[in-house]
């Protein structure tokens, strides 16, 4: 396949993406695919402690790479729970047109019922597949220890991404790192509840706990943050 070919490709795969994207997460009445429901969080998590206890511990969930990132390494997998311990799938699932993926966190001592946003996921396959186009990392100013700002205006975007974040009013930046990968930037969220809520953690300790801790929303597709001398959120050395 010549250059021009491969290009055209992956032109028709960054349009039908997007296309693919708005309809997916439609959901099965309108609003409902939006908000994970207390509800909906709760059902599936006594779902997964009946499955846990009829198989002597063993969890309903999907086989990911050792290296996969924490908060996406145990999404649930419904077919194990529907119909026995659950009459059906969430309308906040994906499976079901919503935006969130049902994972698992604390697998070893409290396994925890939690959910990912996928819009994030989303805009970063969105991202890979302009970096594919343009041939090149669009690396910008050094923010952090090996985490730059995005080009946008490199990969043909008029203004940077942002997402909504699933914590608060603000919009979050696009950052990416070292290795090339794309990453949500929470910072905003995490510096609002530290001057907030005047929480003492220690430098070194990855805080993005503080927001898994307060929502159904992990903060996935993400880089570990500490804090520095000012009790500020900052990047992680890696």
């Amino acid at each position: 396949m010549n250059f021009s070919m491969k290009k055209s490709l992956l032109v028709f795969l960054l349009v039908l993406t997007t296309i693919l994207a708005g309809c997916m997460y439609q959901g099965d009445e309108e609003g409902q695919g939006k908000i994970p429901y207390d509800d909906h969080i709760e059902s599936v998590q006594r779902s997964v402690e009946a499955f846990q206890a009829d198989t002597g511990g063993l969890l309903p969930i999907k086989t990911k790479d050792a290296n996969t990132d924490i908060y996406i390494k145990y999404p649930i997998e419904f077919s194990k729970i529907i119909p026995k311990y659950m009459e059906k799938i969430p309308a906040s699932a994906y499976e079901k047109g919503g935006i969130f993926q049902y994972v698992l966190v604390d697998v070893e001592e409290n396994p925890t019922v939690k959910v990912v946003d996928l819009r994030a996921a989303e805009m970063i396959r969105d991202l890979n597949l302009r970096v594919s186009m343009k041939g090149t990392t669009p690396f910008k100013e050094q923010i952090g220890d090996n985490v730059y700002e995005i080009d946008f205006e490199a990969l043909g975007y008029k203004t940077p991404l942002t997402l909504e974040s699933p914590y608060s009013d603000a919009h979050l930046p696009v950052v990416v790192g070292g290795d090339g990968n794309f990453y949500i930037d929470y910072s905003i969220d995490l510096n609002q509840i530290l001057s907030e809520e005047n929480i003492d953690v220690k430098e070194g300790e990855d805080i993005r706990s503080l927001l898994e801790e307060r929502s159904h929303v992990v903060p996935a597709y993400s880089l570990p943050y500490t804090v520095n001398e000012e009790n500020e959120p900052v990047f992680m050395r890696r």
